[in-house]
């Protein structure tokens, strides 16, 4: 499976933009996350959503503001990024899950996409 991320760029702070992960094989058995690295730092979970979409889990620095979601039918995740903060700049990757649900851990996600950058200027 191949994942291709897009959709990042440059905003300004209080933003808005949607990511999308694009999926070259079937994921919808499968849990999907987004995580994100910025400059010097580790990477951050950010959301994840059950192979069904039923259930959405979100890291406590953008719950209210970034919404994930998932069209199994095209095979493609989503991320709208609401109320953007320079604090959100990063590279964000999307991320296959091992099984069904995913996880906030990058060990537990098979496949990753090569990152899209996203950059918030104040």
């Amino acid at each position: 499976v191949q994942l291709q991320a897009s959709g990042g760029g440059l905003v300004q702070a209080g933003g808005s933009l949607r990511l999308s992960c694009a999926a070259s094989g079937h994921i919808s058995n499968y849990g999907m996350g987004w995580f994100r690295q910025a400059p010097g730092r580790g990477r951050d979970f950010v959301a994840r959503i059950t192979w069904n979409g039923a259930t959405k889990y979100y890291a406590d620095s953008v719950k209210g503001r970034f919404t994930i979601s998932r069209d199994n039918a095209k095979d493609t995740v989503y991320l709208h990024m609401n109320s953007l903060k320079p604090e959100d700049t990063a590279v964000y990757y999307c991320a296959r899950g091992l099984g069904p649900n995913g996880s906030d851990n990058t060990d537990s996600y098979a496949y990753w996409g090569q990152g899209t950058l996203v950059t918030v200027s104040s």
